[in-house]
């Protein structure tokens, strides 16, 4: 099993050890465009790995601070008291690289950079660039999609 996520398409792929498909959905990555720097606020390219699933168990809507549940349910009046927060819902699949000197160690580090898969509210739009550096996604997909790959799923992103 793999994960293609393409910032080109903005598209999300879950393929089986058959290479056939098992799930593809919109996603949106980094506003900024693709990148490795630490403090960029991109998306990180490159082969990655699952390191962590969190939040098995959470409802959907579920807040995450610090990856940890928050106690919260994300609602519209929530959003609007905080309008500022960079909102993490339902799970998160915490990625790291596998590539030294390109996502992997020092000022690249993506599991240092808390790059996620995440879900995110209903409103945000999926299929453009939005997030802050992680993989946003619709809770709905995200649940479906952390119910199918264990850790160390390999994860490539790439710009095509």
């Amino acid at each position: 099993m793999h994960i293609h996520v393409s910032i080109a398409e903005q598209s999300l792929t879950l393929f089986d050890g058959a290479g056939q498909v098992v799930q593809r959905c919109p996603i949106s990555t980094a506003l900024r465009g693709a990148g490795e720097q630490s403090g960029s606020y991109c998306t990180p390219r490159g082969k990655h790995v699952i390191r962590a699933r969190i939040g098995a168990g959470q409802p959907e809507n579920a807040v995450f601070v610090a990856r940890r549940p928050s106690g919260e349910i994300y609602t519209p009046e929530l959003a609007a008291a905080f309008p500022d927060r960079d909102w993490i819902l339902t799970r998160i699949l915490w990625l790291s690289g596998c590539e030294p000197e390109k996502n992997r160690l020092g000022c690249v580090d993506s599991m240092r950079r808390y790059i996620y898969i995440h879900g995110s509210p209903d409103s945000a739009t999926m299929g453009t660039p939005g997030s802050r550096g992680c993989i946003r996604m619709r809770n709905a997909d995200l649940l479906q999609l952390f119910d199918r790959v264990p850790p160390y799923t390999s994860v490539e992103i790439t710009e095509r």
